[in-house]
C-alpha cells in the first residue's frame, strides 16, 4: 500500500477538522433553534432545546411558570398552549395526576429532544461538507487563480465573497433585537417558599421552581391543592401497584398464555402501573384494551394513551374503541403507536389463536365498513357475527367494547369467549349453548380506571378498579377468566378462577 505524503496527509486532516468543526457549530445552532409541536399534559404544546440545565414548563400569562434542574446541560422549554379544560380547578387536578404518573409524558419529550439532535447532527454535517467539497472540487490550479484574483483586486472574487458575507448577514439580520420579555422581569422561586411552611412539599417535588410576581391567594390555594392531589396519588397508586405482587393469582401451566384486560380506563393514568404490575404478577405476555381510554376522544387525551402505551409497549396489544373515544383520534394514535388495531377482520391472536373486534359504533360509527358511516348498534352486532360465523376457521375471542356486540355470534354458536367492558360493573361468565351444540361465553370487565362517571382523574379510583386476566391454551382457545379488584381502600379482592369448558373437552 503506498504511502500517503506529509503534506497531503496534514491537509487532509486539516479538512476534516474544519469539517468537524462547522459541522459541529452549524449543528448546534440548528439544534437550538429546532422546535417540535405535540401534545403535552392535554395541551397543546411546542418542545424546544436549550443549554440551561433546565426543563422549564412555560403555562402561559395567567399561571406561574414551573422549572425543574437536570443533571445535564442540555434542556428544554416545553410551551404550553389551547386546552379544553373547563375550569383552573380541573386543569390543576389534571396536572397532579399527570405529574404523578409522569414517565410517559417524560419519555415522549425526550424522544423529541433526540429526534431534533439527529436531525439537526445530519443537515450540520451536510451543510459544512459544501465548503470542504467546494475546496476539493475547485483543485489547487483553481484556488491560485481566485488567491491572485483577491490579491490583485480582481471584481469577480470579490462580488463572490460580498455575496457570500450579504447571504449569512440577510440570514441573521443582527440589527433586529427583541424586546424584554415580561417574563424575563419575573424571579425564579422554589416551590417551597412560593407556598409557604404551612404546606408540605414531597421529597422529589423539592427541586422544583416556579417564576412569579404578584400571584394571587386563590392561585396558590390551587398550586397547594395540586401538590397534594400529587403527593396523595403518587403514594397510592405506587403502594397498589407494589401490592399487586404479592396477591395469589392462578399460576398458568407451561403451554398456557396468559392476557390481561383493560377497560374504561377514562384518563386515570395512575392505574396503568398497578395493572402492569398485576400482569407481572400474573405472567401475562399480552393486553387487550376494551376501549373508552378517554372521556372526549380529544387529541388532548393523548397523555392518556402515551402512559398505557409505556405500560405495555414490550407485551402484544390489541384494541378496539369504545363510545366514550369519540372520533377517529384515539384508534388512530394507538395504531400509531403499534397496537393491533381490531376493524372487523378476523386477525391473529393470543397463542396463535383468532381474534376478532371492532369499535364501537355509538363513537365513530365506523366498523371495517370504512365507506359506510351511522350504522347501528344491532347492524354491527350482525356484521360481527356473519364475519365470526363465515370464518374458515372456529373464532377463539371476540373484543369489543360492549359484550352486547358480540351476542348474536354467541348465539349462532360462532365463537368461544366475547369480552368488553362499557358498564362499569362486572358481568360473567355468561355461557351460551349454540344451535349445533357448540358452546361460548361472555364476558364483561368493570371499569379499569376506577371511573364513575366520563374521567376517572383523582388521586385514587372513584369506585372499585378492575382488571381481568384470560387464560389461553396452547392452541389459542380461551380456557379461563379471573378477576382482580382494586377497592378504593387500597386492598385487593381477587376472584375465583373461572374454567371455560367445552363439548369434547376435559
Amino acid at each position: 500500500m503506498p504511502r500517503i505524503p506529509t503534506p497531503v496527509l496534514l491537509r487532509r486532516s486539516l479538512l476534516l477538522l474544519v469539517w468537524l468543526v462547522a459541522a459541529l457549530a452549524i449543528g448546534t445552532t440548528l439544534f437550538l433553534n429546532s422546535s417540535r409541536t405535540t401534545v403535552l399534559a392535554g395541551h397543546d404544546a411546542v418542545v424546544q432545546p436549550t443549554l440551561d440545565g433546565h426543563v422549564v414548563l412555560a403555562t402561559g400569562p395567567v399561571l406561574p411558570d414551573v422549572r425543574l434542574a437536570l443533571p445535564s446541560q442540555v434542556g428544554v422549554r416545553v410551551v404550553l398552549g389551547k386546552t379544553d379544560a373547563t375550569s383552573s380547578e380541573e386543569l390543576f387536578e389534571r396536572y397532579a395526576l399527570i405529574a404523578a404518573n409522569s414517565e410517559a409524558q417524560i419519555a415522549k419529550v425526550r424522544e423529541l429532544v433526540v429526534e431534533m439532535a439527529l436531525a439537526s447532527a445530519l443537515r450540520g454535517a451536510a451543510v459544512a461538507a459544501i465548503p470542504v467539497l467546494g475546496f476539493l472540487l475547485l483543485g489547487a490550479s483553481r484556488r491560485r487563480d481566485l488567491v491572485e484574483g483577491i490579491r490583485g483586486l480582481h471584481a469577480r472574487p470579490l462580488l463572490g465573497a460580498g455575496l457570500a458575507v450579504a447571504v449569512v448577514l440577510a440570514l441573521w439580520q443582527p440589527w433586529f433585537g427583541d424586546e424584554s420579555e415580561v417574563d424575563r422581569t419575573r424571579a425564579w422561586m422554589p416551590l417551597a417558599e412560593f407556598l409557604g411552611p404551612g404546606v408540605p412539599v414531597p421529597e422529589e417535588a423539592r427541586g422544583l421552581e416556579v417564576r412569579v410576581d404578584i400571584t394571587s391567594s386563590s392561585t396558590k390555594r390551587l398550586i397547594a391543592s395540586a401538590v397534594d392531589t400529587y403527593a396523595t396519588s403518587r403514594e397510592w397508586y405506587a403502594a397498589a401497584a407494589e401490592a399487586a405482587g404479592e396477591i395469589e393469582l392462578r399460576e398458568p401451566a407451561e403451554d398456557e398464555t396468559v392476557v390481561l384486560m383493560v377497560s374504561d380506563r377514562h384518563d386515570n393514568v395512575g392505574m396503568d402501573r398497578v395493572a402492569r404490575a398485576i400482569a407481572d404478577r400474573a405472567g401475562a405476555t399480552g393486553v387487550f384494551d376494551a376501549g373508552d381510554d378517554t372521556s372526549t376522544g380529544k387529541p388532548w387525551e393523548a397523555f392518556s394513551l402515551d402512559s398505557l402505551d409505556d405500560s405495555f409497549s414490550d407485551l402484544d396489544r390489541w384494541a378496539v374503541t369504545g363510545n366514550h373515544d369519540n372520533g377517529p383520534f384515539v384508534g388512530d394514535y394507538l395504531g400509531e403507536l403499534g397496537w393491533t388495531r381490531l376493524v372487523g377482520e378476523v386477525a391473529e391472536g393470543p397463542a396463535g389463536g383468532l381474534i376478532l373486534g371492532v369499535d364501537d359504533p355509538r363513537s365513530s360509527g365506523l366498523g371495517n365498513w370504512r365507506d359506510e358511516t351511522g350504522l347501528s348498534f344491532a347492524e354491527v352486532e350482525s356484521r360481527i357475527a356473519d364475519t365470526a360465523c363465515g370464518s374458515e376457521e372456529r373464532i377463539d375471542t371476540i373484543l369489543v367494547h360492549d359484550a352486547k356486540l358480540g351476542r348474536e355470534a354467541l348465539e349462532r354458536g360462532c365463537a368461544d369467549l366475547v369480552v368488553g367492558g362499557h358498564l362499569h360493573v362486572q358481568g360473567g361468565p355468561t355461557r351460551y349453548d349454540g344451535p349445533e351444540g357448540d358452546v361460548g361465553y361472555s364476558w364483561t370487565n368493570g371499569t379499569t380506571g376506577g371511573a364513575a362517571y366520563a374521567i376517572a382523574v383523582g388521586s385514587k379510583p372513584r369506585r372499585d378498579a378492575e382488571v381481568t386476566l384470560i387464560t389461553y391454551d396452547d392452541t389459542g382457545r380461551p380456557v379461563g377468566l379471573q378477576l382482580v379488584r382494586l377497592r378504593t381502600d387500597g386492598k385487593y379482592f381477587v376472584g375465583d378462577y373461572q374454567e371455560l369448558s367445552y363439548p369434547g373437552t376435559v
